[in-house]
């Protein structure tokens, strides 16, 4: 069984599992190291990754892409953007984002958890196809930022396709592990700080990383989840779009088409760009009959960008300041990311931080690589070499009371973590959890982490009672709470609600706690997640088998058409051929022209048809052919006899002569 590291981008997704002592990543069906993050629903089937991409622009109400920016968000605060797509989104019941299309003739509502569970079960089935073994243990990159709820969705998401996360892993953390488990020239006497800058399609990374020999200690993360090259790609659309609408009159904003077109051009003139001072556009029909073409210059583009850059800039000095590191302390800063390719984003970097930017890791592949890594040291069944990680989580967590706050864990703290606290009051009682909202707290995700229950609801103390209840910051960023227990304390005379001072107990009164209530998703609807994703997928199963099926049958035409004017010839009249020959050509106009809705048995029953028709003229073939192997075989032990005969004395020579010659 393979170990596996998966990074889901906005656009792509990459895959990487240990492998013959070393990290490799995995190709595609077509030989791709990166596999587009889309769900395409066509008429009779679904067509994920690059096949998916494929429908972006003909069939773009029915293709769902950039599904890791809807995952946890509240329909209400993401509305404006949810416009921008197009695919028709509408607002679920616990205030969520609702995907809405028709597919099999039916509206079909989906949750942004059920279609990255489509897209992890597509990644999940490339990797067992590339390793020849079956996948189940993986470690899955989660951007900083995300909340509790984002997390939990994601480890649903993985249960939906079949997988085992062994842990969720900030991208940061995975690309300073791959960076620091393979660093060779890392100094004995004082620690090496790395600032990694980690721009993607639609958010920035900043992470900075305190690396020893044999140990790693994350210092910051930072972000903007609303800066990415995505964001780059915009500043081109809007320059072309408003260009095009004072030129030719066409407003590109108006045709779905026309702005899935020009984008990925806007995206191939950014890279032109990288390499060029200046690059330009052309797409022909771009809306009717009209023809569209454009330049920009590097200058022009970087005008234009200016604002972005900046943005880079205050992300990375946010992690400086949070990780208490000067500039002069860093050893290096490392530029990874799919948008980091951009010229002046290296040189902003070297004009602020007086260091020039180095690019030793691979920019796409680093987060699955550290991702895999991470995979490898968690598994019971691999031996890597010991390397201790100590992460840090990017916000603090509180719980709301009447006399204010409670902190339970601080921003920057390490973990997994766990805190006790004291609570006097009526049982049972419930309590809030949430992050210590910020000015940089990311837009669209909500602060609350959710709602626990302490206590049987069949209890209710009139007395006031106090309880210690344990909160835990688990291995993947997710909060916990358990070990309640009614504590005993004859000196006690009131005070605070919540307390970190620790009590005397007795084991007979622990009480019991709820999970959180905030659930992404019910124990009830995962079941009903999973059912509807094995309905999709033996749907998709049955359409390939037909395909195979009708697929089979054309080739059966084509030959046997082939075979009665060459070798079947001479073994069928002229009726024969007449009658066969009918048939084939009925078959293929069927193919063409009728068979869009056929089932399996159709195509089989015609099979079988032909095949029967053909038979008598096969077996007169099959027997031609017996005969003619026997000849052969028998012609070649005479002459093998005849040789041998030579050997013999002269009498015995003439009596086995004469016998062939019988």
């Amino acid at each position: 069984m393979s170990v596996i590291g998966f990074d889901i981008g906005n656009e792509s997704c990459v895959i990487a599992a240990e492998k013959r002592g070393g990290v490799d990543v995995l190709l595609n069906d077509e030989s791709n190291r990166e596999t587009p993050a889309v769900v395409s629903f066509g008429d009779k089937q679904r067509f994920l990754g690059s096949a998916g991409a494929a429908f972006a622009t003909t069939n773009p109400k029915s293709t769902i892409s950039h599904i890791k920016r809807l995952i946890g968000k509240a329909y209400k605060e993401v509305e404006e953007d949810l416009k921008l797509l197009p695919f028709m989104t509408i607002e679920g019941p616990r205030g969520g984002i609702l995907i809405e299309l028709e597919y099999l003739k039916i509206k079909w509502l989906f949750t942004p958890v059920e279609i990255l569970g489509m897209l992890l079960k597509h990644l999940k089935q490339t990797a067992e196809k590339s390793l020849e073994s079956s996948v189940f243990d993986c470690v899955i990159g989660i951007p900083s930022y995300f909340s509790d709820l984002q997390r939990r969705m994601y480890l649903d998401a993985a249960h939906i396709a079949g997988l085992n996360p062994l842990r969720l892993i900030h991208d940061g953390t995975a690309i300073a592990l791959g960076y620091g488990m393979y660093k060779t020239d890392l100094s004995n006497s004082r620690p090496t700080i790395v600032m990694f800058v980690d721009i993607g399609h639609c958010d920035t990374q900043v992470t900075v990383a305190d690396f020893e020999q044999g140990t790693m200690t994350i210092l910051s993360h930072s972000f903007d989840q609303n800066l990415g090259g995505g964001d780059f790609d915009e500043i081109l659309f809007k320059y072309f779009a408003a260009q095009f609408n004072e030129k030719h009159k066409i407003d590109v904003y108006s045709n779905t088409r026309a702005s899935i077109r020009l984008m990925a051009s806007c995206e191939k003139v950014k890279k032109v760009l990288s390499a060029n001072t200046k690059a330009p556009l052309s797409i022909e029909c771009l809306i009717g009959d009209t023809d569209v073409r454009g330049i920009i210059t590097r200058e022009e583009f970087e005008s234009l960008s200016s604002n972005l850059l900046e943005r880079i800039i205050v992300c990375c000095n946010r992690a400086l300041k949070d990780s208490r590191v000067t500039v002069d302390k860093l050893f290096t800063i490392e530029l990874v990311g799919s948008g980091s390719r951009i010229p002046a984003i290296t040189r902003v970097l070297a004009s602020v931080f007086e260091k020039e930017p180095t690019r030793t890791l691979n920019a796409s592949e680093c987060v699955a690589r550290g991702c895999a890594l991470c995979c490898a040291m968690l598994s019971p069944n691999l031996q890597v070499r010991d390397y201790k990680v100590e992460d840090s989580f990017p916000y603090s967590i509180v719980i709301p009371s009447p006399q204010g706050e409670i902190m339970v864990f601080r921003k920057g703290c390490s973990f997994p973590n766990q805190k006790i606290l004291n609570h006097s009051g009526k049982i049972p009682f419930y309590l809030q959890v949430a992050y210590r909202k910020w000015k940089a707290f990311p837009a669209g995700i909500s602060h609350i982490i959710g709602h626990f229950g302490i206590g049987s609801s069949e209890r209710s103390d009139a007395k006031e009672v106090k309880v210690k209840f344990k909160v835990k910051l688990n291995h993947q960023g997710i909060v916990d709470l358990d070990s309640a227990k009614i504590l005993e304390d004859k000196h006690y005379s009131g005070g605070s609600i919540y307390s970190n001072q620790l009590k005397m107990f007795t084991p007979s009164n622990r009480l019991s706690v709820s999970e959180n209530l905030d659930v992404s998703l019910t124990n009830d609807e995962l079941v009903d997640a999973r059912e509807k994703e094995r309905i999709l997928t033996e749907q998709d199963i049955k359409v390939e088998e037909i395909k195979d099926q009708r697929n089979t049958l054309e080739s059966f035409v084509y030959d046997t058409r082939s075979k009665l004017s060459g070798a079947y010839k001479s073994f069928a009249t002229d009726s024969d051929k007449e009658v066969i020959t009918s048939k084939l050509q009925e078959t293929e106009d069927w193919l063409y022209e009728d068979s869009d809705d056929e089932s399996e048995q159709d195509y089989t029953g015609r099979l079988e048809h032909l095949k029967k028709l053909l038979e008598p003229i096969e077996n007169k073939y099959n027997e031609e052919n017996a005969l003619t192997k026997a000849r052969k075989a028998l012609q070649s032990c005479i002459e093998k006899y005849r040789s041998n005969a030579d050997s013999l004395q002269a009498d015995k020579k003439e009596k086995v002569l004469s016998y062939f010659l019988l």
